[in-house]
């Protein structure tokens, strides 16, 4: 089973009471901010939940397979997501 966003929503209207229209404007604003903290270097944590923290992926030196030639990477910002305790004792 999958639930994408549209699915979310409506689950958490019909959870909560709240129109789909309202729950909505939260899910977007939940994300934006995350992206907006995320992009300035901080930490999103909930607690038990998840957590979100902007990493780094140093230059380094990769293989092209088609030609096995050594080709430089450059170095990378990245997202990285980690599982809380709660989450990981839902999907034991």
């Amino acid at each position: 089973m999958s639930l994408n966003k549209s699915e979310l929503v409506a689950a958490v209207a019909a959870e909560t009471g709240e129109s789909q229209a309202a729950v909505n404007r939260v899910v977007d604003s939940i994300f934006e901010t995350i992206a907006a903290t995320v992009a300035k270097g901080g930490k999103v944590t909930i607690p038990g939940w998840l957590s979100v923290e902007k990493g780094h992926r140093a230059a380094r030196q990769g293989r092209n397979p088609q030609t096995g030639a050594t080709i430089q990477i450059a170095a990378a910002n990245t997202v990285k997501v980690s599982a809380g305790s709660k989450l990981k004792a839902a999907v034991k």
